[in-house]
């Protein structure tokens, strides 16, 4: 019929195909026993096989060869079967013990069956992973990158060119070497690296590769490791298994056997290549590494052969970055903006971070008001400008936070309170830092003054101070403003500054904003009448120097119980004190140099906290009430050069030229530094009888000495601390008194005047030379003047008397500054020419009979080096050669 269908069944074929099923799912359990005794056979000769391999491997890697892909992929399958094979057999004898009636039946079927099957399946992949390990070949040569570098996005080098060919000529030498570049934060370090990194794209001079690393604050090492790696073609899945000192010796491997330049970006601490791998330049392979830090120190760490200083910008280069920031546009858009910009660019102080964000922030204004709001920001509270908290002060302020100690920070934040641009000598701010309790006491005498000037090399090292000259010190423009945000803004609650230095003021500024206030800065402006009686609860720090101050009301220091530095000094109008500064009870420094001062009042007995006490220059000073000074039993420096001219009335230490002043000191315990005139040969006596004089007196003036009697030579020689000495006035002293076939013997062995570096003399009419100066090695100022019977500066006559003496002295090896005055009589500075490798100018005025200076072509190193003098006497001097006189031919100057 339609619709029916016939379906037949073979019973025979299903009963053969369910009899085939159950045998094999059967022999995989009574065979069990079996298989794991030949899958522990196998395995164990698949181990072989894979040790055989890891063993050809090492000794290719150990030949600069890298192990092939195909070849780690299997070892790390080995790996895996080793492990799931060793499962299996720790589970076995369970599994055989389920199995009954001779392994064909089993307490649990379904589970020995698969446990059974398992192991059939492990076997199969043992086999085929023992065929796929026979390897021709395990490792390849290593293969450093086609490129040998990898170019480096960056902005068009600006300013650094200089500092950059210097570096490159070193690059070109062929020699090793580790080069360090130090400088400010934000001054263009990883820019320079940068250029140096991409010059090698097209001039790669003969290196294999060049690998760039960025270090950053926290160093890792594994991480320098990693980046190393990746350059050299070796990083893969394995790298992260391996210990550092086994990444080192693969690293090692490699680039002991080529030629390198290795980028070290932003390192904050040593490296220790040697820990990475990388092996130290030798001239061998004449490898480079160059590294960029904010720490001249660990240019030192690093152990470099050369260091680079990466300095702010000059003006023009500078003015022209800026320029390209802000964008033609924008500067031509009005007639009065490029005026008022460049003294915007100017506020920047060259730093080129500064300029690129400024510039990005001003590149739209185009109207001269919006200008102009820009420069009273930018010179008022910088930190509000666009850009400077997010983008400026983070990246500077990493160098603050990495100082040393809370101590350190505090005294980095001090220095913003001096105006900008400012110059503060060294000794100037150690006394403010003393007077503030920055600095702990110390049992020996010298070891306060040292710990600041400690400190103050950690800020230089830092690149968070810049020097000025030898002895003062300068904060960058952006760095001040900073820290005057830090101060203000970041530690309000423990710094608080009201900073309005140098800005021309001429009225104090709003006094109810001073009670807050810890540090309060007013210096260089043009305040002339305090009026006010503010109330400051918390103020500690007081700057009114270089102002124009002729009176203060006795009641303004009334409320400022706190209060511990007071600067009054270089107010020359300024001729009185007001009683009540004995309010000040917690003051412990008290600068009033350069004053018109005429009497110190008895008043200031009340100041008995009191460490430093400034009266430099005082000239008008003439009375100190006896017994004063004595109260001030906690005084640490006390500074009285040139000071008190004038006579003096009977009841003032200052009178009996000097004596009752010097007795008035010897009880003063803690005094460790002292800057001091004696007006008599007696006082001299007294001072110099006394040992603590000779250990603490840092500069001394010698004047109106009225007799002939010579200056033991030996006692000046042994204050060991002396770096400035006087001798003015004087008219009857006719030598110091020096025997030199002894005395000079002694001053060489205790190493006497090794601290001297200024000296002045004046109006001596009588001395003939100052041939003991060649004593003074140091020595970086003389001023001679106005002494008519000098006839030679260095007497070689006189040093002949000393044996051996002649060949051992470098006369001036360190002299900076040489002025000759009205010496009628001089003939010779000295008999031959000498080694001037530091000297930056000789003033010769009214020396009309020397005829000859101690020059040839080789003496002065600077090349600023400028000669001073009259024309006349310019064109008769005579000259070692012609080559001598066309050398120095430019560097004179008429006056």
């Amino acid at each position: 019929m339609g619709n029916i269908c016939s379906i037949s069944i073979s019973l025979d074929g299903i009963f053969s195909s369910c009899q085939d099923y159950t045998a094999s799912r059967a022999k995989s359990m009574y065979k069990l026993e079996d298989n794991l005794a030949v899958l522990q056979t196998e395995l164990q000769k698949l181990t072989e096989a894979r040790d055989d391999v890891i063993t050809r491997v090492i000794i290719a890697e150990q030949q600069q060869m890298k192990r092939l892909n195909q070849v780690q992929g299997w070892l790390s399958r080995v790996q895996a079967v080793e492990f799931e094979v060793g499962e299996m057999i720790r589970d076995s004898s369970e599994e055989i013990e389920k199995l009954c009636l001779g392994g064909y039946c089993s307490k649990n079927y379904q589970s020995s069956y698969k446990f059974g099957k398992k192991v059939a399946e492990k076997l199969k992949l043992v086999a085929t992973l023992r065929g796929e390990g026979a390897f021709q070949v395990v490792a390849e040569r290593v293969i450093i990158p086609k490129s040998a570098v990898e170019e480096r996005p960056s902005e068009p080098m600006v300013g650094l060119e200089s500092t950059f060919d210097e570096v490159w000529r070193c690059l070109e030498e062929n020699q090793a070497g580790i080069f360090g570049l130090y400088g400010m934060g934000g001054v263009g370090k990883t820019t320079l690296l940068t250029q140096i990194n991409n010059k090698f794209v097209n001039t790669p001079e003969g290196f294999n590769v060049v690998i760039w690393v960025t270090v950053s604050k926290e160093l890792q090492l594994e991480k320098i490791q990693e980046n190393i790696g990746k350059r050299l073609a070796h990083f893969d899945e394995m790298w992260k298994y391996k210990s550092l000192e086994e990444k080192a010796l693969e690293i090692f491997q490699i680039l002991s056997k080529t030629r390198f330049v290795l980028l070290l970006d932003d390192v904050w601490e040593r490296v220790d290549l040697t820990k990475v791998g990388v092996p130290l330049p030798n001239p061998t392979t004449a490898s480079k590494v160059i590294f960029t830090t904010r720490f001249v120190e660990v240019c030192g760490h690093m152990e470099t052969q050369r260091k680079f200083r990466v300095e702010c910008l000059r003006h023009e280069e500078a003015w022209k970055l800026f320029q390209k920031k802000v964008g033609e546009d924008t500067l031509s858009s009005h007639p009065d903006i490029p005026e008022i910009a460049e003294i915007v660019a100017k506020e920047c102080g060259g730093l080129p971070l500064a300029l690129i964000t400024i510039g990005r922030a001003m590149a739209y204004k185009k109207t001269p008001q919006e200008w102009r709001y820009a420069v009273q920001v930018l010179g008022g509270s910088a930190f509000e400008f666009p850009g400077m908290v997010k983008e400026v002060y983070p990246l500077l302020k990493f160098s603050y936070d990495s100082l040393s100690s809370d101590t350190v920070r505090t005294c980095f934040l001090y220095c913003s309170l001096f105006p900008e641009d400012y110059s503060v000598s060294r000794r100037h701010l150690i006394d403010c830092w003393i007077g503030e309790g920055f600095l702990k006491d110390h049992d020996s005498i010298n070891d306060v003054q040292d710990q600041g000037y400690y400190i103050i090399g950690v800020l230089l090292h830092a690149c968070l101070l810049e020097e000025d000259g030898d002895d003062c010190l300068k904060m960058h423009d952006v760095l001040r403003d900073m820290a005057l945000w830090i101060a203000c803004e970041i530690e309000k609650k423990s710094e608080n500054f009201l900073v309005r230095a140098g800005i021309g003021i001429t009225d104090l500024p709003d006094v109810e904003k001073w009670k807050d206030v810890r540090r309060i800065s007013l210096m260089e402006n043009q305040l002339g009448y305090l009026s006010v009686i503010p109330t400051c609860p918390h103020l500690q720090t007081l700057f009114l120097n270089y102002n124009s101050l002729e009176t203060i009301k006795s009641s303004f220091f009334q409320y400022m119980p706190t209060l511990r530095v007071l600067n009054l000094s270089y107010n020359d109008s300024l001729r009185e004190l007001p009683s009540g500064i004995s309010t000040l009870v917690s003051l412990q420094h008290l600068d009033l140099s350069e004053t018109a001062i005429k009497v110190i009042p008895e008043e200031l007995k009340a100041l008995i906290n009191l460490k430093c006490l400034n009266l430099e220059n005082t000239s008008s000073l003439h009375t100190i009430p006896q017994q004063l000074i004595s109260t001030f039993s906690k005084l640490h420096v006390l500074r009285m050069f040139n000071c008190g001219f004038v006579c003096q009335t009977k009841d003032s230490v200052l009178s009996g030229d000097g004596e009752f002043l010097v007795k008035e000191l010897i009880g003063l315990k803690q005094l460790n530094m002292l800057s001091i005139s004696l007006k008599s040969y007696n006082a001299l006596q007294i001072f110099l009888s006394f040992n603590k004089f000779q250990s603490c007196t840092q500069s001394l003036c010698l004047l109106y000495f009225e007799n002939s009697k010579p200056i033991n030579f030996l006692s000046l020689a042994n204050m060991k601390h002396l770096d400035s000495l006087s001798i003015w006035n004087c008219k009857y002293l006719q030598e110091l008194k020096i025997n030199y076939a002894g005395e000079v013997q002694k001053v060489l062995q205790t190493r006497g005047f090794r601290s001297l570096q200024t000296v002045h003399i004046d109006y001596c009419l009588k001395l003939r030379d100052l041939t003991w100066l060649v004593l003074a090695p140091n020595l970086k100022v003389i001023k001679i003047s106005s002494c008519t019977g000098m006839e030679e500066v260095i007497s070689v006559q006189k040093l002949e008397e000393v044996p051996g003496l002649m060949g051992n002295l470098n006369p001036f090896g360190k002299l900076q500054s040489l002025k000759l005055h009205h010496l009628h009589k001089l003939k010779s500075i000295y008999r031959d020419a000498l080694s001037f490798p530091h000297l930056k100018e000789m003033i010769v005025y009214e020396c009309p009979v020397l005829r000859k200076l101690p020059l040839d072509s080789r003496s002065v190193k600077e090349s600023n080096f400028v000669i001073e003098g009259g024309k006349q006497w310019w064109e008769e001097l005579q000259w070692e050669d012609q080559a001598t006189q066309s050398a120095f031919h430019l560097c004179f100057k008429s006056r």
